[in-house]
């Protein structure tokens, strides 16, 4: 049932247009939402500076994080229009009629996906740009061909503005139909479209108590809806002895370096590091830390989240200060943050497992070393549920999978694998790299579902749903699906008579 009366007259016109544009848009080639993206990706690089100004004076992120960030956004739009053309996303399966059979006569069935229709985007604050307005879920959102709804983050709402009107002429300028992009504000304006029965999903990126509440309201509606929510991971990294004996200093600049990186405020963030009882690693990371600049949290609330979480962290018992940083307010409110390192102990770390586990957001990790013979593939689900990533650092020799625990990191990297929805290996885990093979998701609470992601152009089917035609007049099937495949897309075809081939192999 339509619940419009929970909507605002505005409102009520934003949702009406989207559901009004949706078949239309639903309608339009590949080829011409892929122009519409690159021109979205072109105008806003044309207003890079204007717009990384604005985001500098409303976020505190630096110049050169924001400008790399457009470009981002930039090449994410593209990669999604490239998805697109090339139409594998679609996933046109085909099975040709048999009168054999193995299980009796076959009809003809092609199934293919189509877009969803109207879906809402709750943005992020710590990505002004790649994850806001017009960020990789916007980008997927629109590659499918679904209408656009777009909740502004409260944190930095003059650049969603900005971004908007950009993204609305390039929009218009590449020829789209009207009503495929807007842009609201507030929180109550982000429930209620969300609740609106024309409203076909719903995703968002930020904290777990508010993605559970989202979550829960797309879950709880007359008629449920998908929602894809990103929302809280530690990203633990396990570091051998051999490989802190080969190239200390390396690591220990290296998780530094991805800490404090834009003050700690990345869901990728290295929260938690297994490291052995008694290795250098501590001293290398006094070594190598400095004394580092402060940076400007994103905003008050934030800052005194992230104050609040530290006072916790370093209260706890067993808990010994490496890099001892800080939190300064300035007369606006505004948090400035240095970096904080603590070490503990395995068993203080199990001890003080409520007031340590959970994530901070900002610049600051957990060391946690553990005693020799710890079965480290064991801590996995002890300490956490999911998680966006987990990491492993090897020697060079333990890289070959010839050495004495090769079996120990083998079973570690397995249930990494069940626990993580990306296992990287001797790195770091900021900076998720905008390509294809790209998995940026997990079990909960890394995200709501764990069935894709939202970075990479998978990220596009979150926003599909599949339809099978049985039996079909080439007249009434989609192009992906019709024999001569006008469109040129992939197909997976089932010819006849392969059914008795099944299973054979095996034999």
């Amino acid at each position: 049932m339509t619940q419009m009366s929970t909507l605002t007259a505005p409102l009520e016109s934003i949702v009406a247009a989207a559901s009004a544009a949706a078949p239309a848009f639903a309608a339009t080639t590949a080829q011409s939402r892929a122009q519409a993206l690159v021109a979205v990706a072109n105008a806003l690089e044309g207003e890079k500076p204007r717009l990384v100004e604005i985001a500098m004076r409303e976020t505190g992120l630096t110049e050169a994080r924001l400008t790399g960030e457009v470009t981002r956004t930039a090449v994410q739009l593209r990669l999604m229009a490239d998805a697109i053309v090339d139409g594998g996303y679609l996933d046109a399966r085909i099975d040709q009629a048999d009168a054999d059979f193995v299980l009796g006569a076959r009809p003809d069935i092609r199934r293919s996906l189509t877009p969803l229709g109207p879906v809402i985007n709750f943005s992020a604050s710590n990505f002004p740009f790649a994850f806001s307005v017009m960020g990789g879920d916007s980008a997927a959102i629109l590659a499918a061909g679904c209408p656009l709804i777009v909740k502004a983050h409260s944190g930095h709402p003059e650049l969603s503005d900005a971004t908007a009107e950009v993204a609305t002429r390039a929009l218009a300028g590449a020829g789209m139909p009207a009503g495929i992009f807007h842009l609201i504000h507030g929180r109550d304006a982000g429930i209620a479209v969300l609740q609106d029965a024309r409203v076909k999903a719903g995703s968002f990126t930020g904290s777990i108590r508010v993605g559970r509440l989202l979550a829960d309201i797309a879950a709880s509606r007359p008629a449920p809806i998908p929602f894809f929510g990103e929302l809280g991971s530690v990203n633990p990294v396990f570091i051998t002895a051999d490989a802190i004996a080969e190239r200390a200093g390396e690591i220990a600049a290296g998780y530094l370096t991805s800490v404090t990186g834009s003050a700690g405020q990345l869901c990728t963030k290295p929260g938690f590091v297994f490291a052995p009882e008694g290795s250098t690693l501590p001293a290398a990371i006094k070594s190598v830390a400095g004394h580092p600049g402060e940076h400007r949290l994103l905003d008050p609330r934030i800052a005194t989240g992230f104050a609040t979480r530290r006072d916790e962290v370093l209260g706890s018992p067993g808990v010994t200060p490496i890099v001892e940083g800080g939190v300064r307010f300035d007369e606006q409110g505004h948090g400035w943050a240095t970096p904080t390192v603590v070490a503990v102990s395995l068993e203080n770390f199990r001890a003080g497992h409520d007031a340590l586990v959970e994530e901070s957001f900002g610049p600051l990790s957990i060391i946690v070393e553990t005693p020799e013979g710890t079965d480290l593939a064991s801590l996995m689900p002890e300490f956490y549920e999911g998680n966006l990533t987990g990491t492993l650092h090897l020697s060079a020799q333990e890289a070959t999978g010839t050495t004495a625990n090769a079996a120990e990191l083998q079973s570690l990297v397995t249930a990494m694998s069940h626990q993580v929805g990306r296992v990287l290996f001797n790195g770091w885990p900021t900076g998720v790299a905008v390509t294809p093979a790209q998995q940026h998701g997990g079990p909960w609470p890394a995200t709501t579902n764990d069935s894709s992601t939202s970075v990479g152009t998978a990220a596009i089917t979150r926003f599909l749903r599949p339809v099978a035609f049985q039996n079909a007049p080439q007249a009434f099937l989609p192009d992906a699906l019709r024999d001569d495949n006008p469109l040129g897309v992939p197909q997976e075809i089932a010819a006849a008579g392969l059914s008795q081939e099944w299973g054979a192999r095996w034999e």
